[in-house]
């Protein structure tokens, strides 16, 4: 490409498609690579017995209204649908096991709570699951002083320390693996909870600083999602991309970035392969690049422009997780009572089961059991947890729905039998960095210093940004404003994200 475009896009996930919005509604010239052959990342979906269904993210949460804010900009606010409040279930092992086939039970998670901590100690529904001597020695966390005044890092650690092991092991655990695949004791409370640690302080109370944070979240569901599944939203970016005349390359991947010209005038040459001929390279040149792929290929590509780029990578990195999703359609009756509310949260050590999580599709989404019609039914379920190898690896297809239909059966109660399976799919999401373990924020700290010293650069995405749209939508929109604001000769001051 002789002359250089304004703006490339490395990465066409949901981060990539924003920034690139926001930088092309301005005029700029625009070209976004994807190493897949699709765009839209995580937030995917695919088509199963005829039913349009999400292959990857399923929801976003509301709080702050960016993303629906976003949603209504792209003219899908009509689209926008709540989910049954019924609420999840926990899969644990029994207190107090009385046989083999009695060593699990399955309870209702209790309503007024955050990432699973109760705030209330003693109520029924968290009695049910932690026993009384558990909700006792939880309810110890109103007696005890708040010994440091300052903000704690670990909530697997602060949990057990004021609540008790049972209060970590069979709420927290399970709610922390389900939505971040990662022990609660990995995971930075600044990021996973924002506020918590604040409340903790004016409350004098771990469950003090939940009821404080649940009274001050706007009524209603904590999520949304779309109708049609979440897949329309990447679907309705690259319509509006079009209209701006922006170029979308798929199966091509960044191999090496490098970076010429001088500070007022830069010039990124950036080196990719097709997947159809991965032998022959080419050369993009772009006036501005925003890096807006997974943590591993970011780090990949930036670590080599060295300057502050090279302490990145002597960081305490995580290890990235592997996950793998499977989806059944299933002919079940039985599951029209919804027996287990929208989905199942499950104990690593909970016997008989080895997925970490079930979703009730049908009963979670209305628009999907309309779909689906009665006795018609969609079940997902989540294998792979941080630090673990995925068990479904060695696994083939046929294995793997084998066993996906074991765990369904088990977690919903009712038998299912391979001869209901309508349809299934298998879905793997691998080296994703998780932004919510500790020392998150620190290493998010030191990327923005990187950024903010090399001109004409962004780097946006999930793993700086936190988990959810609610996180990722307004990081890669000031990453495209930054760039926007910086070829159109505009000055604007980088929030401390």
């Amino acid at each position: 490409m002789t002359t250089p475009i304004d703006v490339l896009v490395i990465g066409g996930g949901v981060a990539g498609l924003v920034a690139a919005r926001e930088c092309a509604q301005v005029g700029l010239t625009v070209t976004i690579i994807e190493a897949t052959d699709a765009v839209g990342g995580p937030v995917a979906g695919h088509t199963l017995d005829g039913l349009s269904l999400d292959s990857g993210a399923e929801s976003f949460a509301v709080r702050g209204g960016t993303v629906a804010a976003f949603v209504d900009d792209l003219g899908l606010t009509d689209q926008i649908v709540s989910p049954n409040v019924a609420g999840a279930w926990l899969h644990l092992p029994a207190l107090t096991p009385r046989s083999p086939t009695d060593a699990a039970v399955s309870v209702p998670l209790p309503k007024a709570g955050v990432l699973g901590i109760p705030g209330s100690p003693l109520a029924d529904d968290v009695r049910r699951v932690i026993g009384w001597s558990g909700s006792l020695r939880a309810y110890l966390d109103r007696l005890m002083p708040v010994l440091t005044i300052g903000r704690e890092h670990s909530l697997g650690d602060l949990v057990k320390k004021r609540m008790g092991q049972r209060v970590l092991d069979r709420l927290v655990e399970p709610v922390a693996s389900g939505v971040y695949t990662t022990s609660a004791v990995d995971l930075e409370i600044d990021v996973v909870a924002p506020g918590l640690n604040r409340a903790l302080t004016t409350a004098g109370s771990l469950s003090g600083a939940v009821s404080a944070l649940r009274s001050g979240a706007p009524a209603g569901s904590n999520v949304g999602g779309l109708l049609g599944g979440m897949a329309s939203l990447p679907a309705a970016i690259v319509a509006a991309l079009e209209h701006d005349n922006v170029t979308i390359l798929t199966g091509i991947t960044a191999e090496a970035l490098a970076r010429s010209g001088t500070d007022d005038a830069p010039t990124w040459a950036v080196t990719v392969t097709r997947r159809a001929d991965e032998d022959q390279a080419e050369t993009l040149t772009a006036r501005y690049v925003i890096v807006a792929t997974q943590g591993a290929q970011a780090l990949r590509l930036v670590n080599p422009l060295g300057g502050a780029f090279d302490a990145l990578a002597e960081l305490d990195w995580p290890a990235p997780t592997a996950v793998t999703l499977t989806t059944l359609v299933l002919d079940a009756p039985a599951l029209d009572a919804h027996p287990r509310g929208t989905g199942v949260l499950v104990s690593i050590d909970a016997p008989n089961v080895t997925a970490k999580a079930l979703t009730h599709v049908t009963a979670k989404w209305a628009w999907v059991a309309e779909a689906a019609g009665p006795g018609r039914h969609v079940v997902r379920l989540s294998y792979g947890r941080a630090g673990h190898p995925n068990p479904t690896d060695d696994l083939s297809d046929d294995e793997l729905q084998a066993l996906a239909l074991h765990d369904a059966s088990t977690l919903l109660g009712v038998p299912l039998l391979s001869n209901s399976v309508r349809a299934f799919a298998r879905t793997e999401w691998r080296d994703a960095l998780s932004p919510a373990t500790l020392g998150a924020p620190e290493r998010a700290r030191q990327v923005r210093e990187a950024v903010a010293a090399t001109p004409a650069l962004e780097i946006t995405g999930a793993w700086l940004a936190g988990t959810g749209l609610a996180s990722v939508i307004p990081h890669a929109l000031e990453a495209g404003d930054r760039i926007r604001h910086a070829a159109l000769g505009l000055t604007i001051t980088a929030p401390d994200l």
